[in-house]
C-alpha cells in the first residue's frame, strides 16, 4: 500500500546501494536519475538492487535508460512512484502492474507498450512508426504528447480513444497525424523551429468532437486553410503573422468560437527574425526582446566569419560568446525578462552557437554558468 511505503522515516541522510556501491542521499529525495547518463549508482551489468528504493519513501519520480532489468517489477512493488522517464527503452515495455500516472518514453526499438489503468499522461519521443500501445479504453483517459513530431508523425496503433493530443516538434507538422482519432476533443500543436507550417489541415474536418485547437509559433500557418468545424468552441493562437489577424477575427466574429490571439508580429519583423531563438521575447518586453534578438544576430554574424586558424578561432569565439552573455545580463538587469524558461532558451541558443564555433560542449557549458548573471 502507498500508505505503508510512505510511513518510513524521511528525515536526514540515508545510505543507498543499487548495486554499484553505497551512496548517501537525503531520505526525502523526491526524484532520482538512475539512467546511464545521470547515475553512478547502477552497475553497468548484473542485478540492480531495487530494494534501495525502500530507503527513499518520498521518491515519486524516476529516470531510467535501457533494458528493464527488473524496473517494472520494482515499480509494481512501490506504487508511490508515479512518474517515469524511460529512454532507449527495449522492444517490449510492460508497466501494467505499476502505479504510474505519467510516462515519458523514447527508443527506436520499442514495438509494444502496455500501460497501467491509472496512467493519464503519456509522452512518446523517437519511437517506431509501427509501435502498438495497449491502454485502457484505447487511451480514452490519456493526455498524449508526441515530441519531436514532424510531417510523417502518426499516433501509435491502439490509441483510437484518445481525446487530448499535443504535437510538439519541428518546423513542419501534419494534421493527418490525428486523422483517425474520432474521439479527439483537443489538439495542441507547438512548432519548435521555423517555418511553423501545418500540412493536411483538411484532415481536422474528419474529427466530429474536436472542440479545442491550440497553435503555438505557427508563423508559416495559413489560417485560410483551417476547415469549418461545427464542434469547435475554442481556438487559441500564440505566435503568428500580424497580417492574418484581421481575417481571423472577421471569420469567428459572432460565432460560438472563443478566439484567443497572442504574440502577433509584423511580417517584416518576422522576415528578419524568424530564425532567431529569442524572437518570442518581444512578447514579454518589446525593447528587451528586440535587444536580445539583435545581440544574437550580431553573434551569429561574427561566428560565421571566424578565422580558420585554430588558436585565433578559439580566442575570438570565446570573446563573441562572452559578449552575447554579457548583453543578456544587461538586458535582464534593465528589463527583467529572463525567467526560468528564457534562461533555458538562452542556454540552448548559446550552446548551439558554441558548437557552430567548434567550442567543446563541456567548456561552453562552464562558460555559460561562469558568465551569466540571470
Amino acid at each position: 500500500m502507498k500508505s505503508d511505503y510512505r510511513a518510513a522515516a524521511t528525515r536526514g541522510q540515508v545510505d543507498v546501494d543499487f548495486g554499484a556501491g553505497a551512496a548517501t542521499l537525503g531520505a526525502a529525495t523526491p526524484r532520482l536519475d538512475l539512467s546511464g547518463a545521470g547515475s553512478m549508482w547502477v552497475p553497468a551489468s548484473g542485478p540492480v538492487l531495487w530494494s534501495a528504493l525502500n530507503q527513499l519513501p518520498r521518491c515519486t519520480a524516476l529516470t531510467w535508460a535501457g533494458p528493464d532489468r527488473g524496473l517494472a517489477r520494482a515499480l509494481a512493488d512501490r506504487p508511490v512512484v508515479s512518474s517515469l522517464a524511460w529512454r532507449d527503452a527495449p522492444p517490449v515495455v510492460d508497466l501494467t502492474g505499476t502505479g504510474l500516472q505519467h510516462l515519458s518514453l523514447s527508443g527506436a526499438d520499442v514495438r509494444e507498450v502496455r500501460l497501467p489503468r491509472g496512467l493519464h499522461g503519456l509522452e512518446l519521443a523517437a519511437v517506431d512508426r509501427n509501435l502498438v500501445v495497449y491502454a485502457a479504453g484505447g487511451g480514452r483517459w490519456l493526455h498524449l504528447t508526441l515530441t519531436g513530431a514532424d510531417a510523417q508523425t502518426t499516433v501509435p496503433a491502439g490509441l483510437h480513444g484518445v481525446r487530448e493530443v499535443a504535437l510538439d516538434g519541428g518546423g513542419t507538422m501534419s494534421a493527418a497525424a490525428v486523422r483517425e482519432l474520432k474521439e479527439l476533443e483537443s489538439v495542441r500543436i507547438h512548432w519548435r523551429e521555423p517555418p511553423g507550417r501545418l500540412d493536411d489541415v483538411a484532415a481536422l474536418a474528419s474529427l466530429p468532437r474536436l472542440a479545442v485547437i491550440e497553435l503555438v509559433d505557427g508563423y508559416g500557418w495559413d489560417a485560410n486553410k483551417l476547415p469549418d468545424l461545427t464542434s469547435l468552441t475554442h481556438l487559441s493562437i500564440s505566435g503568428l503573422r500580424r497580417s492574418i489577424v484581421p481575417a481571423l477575427k472577421a471569420r469567428y466574429r459572432g460565432t460560438g468560437v472563443r478566439l484567443v490571439i497572442e504574440g502577433a508580429k509584423p511580417d517584416t519583423w518576422l522576415a528578419a527574425n524568424l530564425n532567431n531563438p529569442f524572437r518570442d521575447w518581444v512578447d514579454d518586453s518589446a525593447r528587451g526582446g528586440a535587444a536580445a534578438c539583435k545581440a544574437y544576430a550580431s553573434a551569429v554574424r561574427i561566428i560565421d566569419k571566424l578565422p580558420q586558424d585554430r588558436r585565433r578561432r578559439a580566442d575570438e569565439a570565446e570573446a563573441v560568446l562572452r559578449a552575447l552573455v554579457e548583453a543578456l545580463n544587461s538586458i535582464d538587469q534593465r528589463y527583467e525578462i529572463i525567467d526560468t524558461l528564457r534562461r533555458e532558451e538562452a542556454f540552448d541558443a548559446f550552446m548551439e552557437l558554441a558548437a557552430r564555433a567548434e567550442v567543446p560542449a563541456h567548456l561552453a557549458d562552464q562558460w555559460f554558468d561562469d558568465w551569466r548573471g540571470f
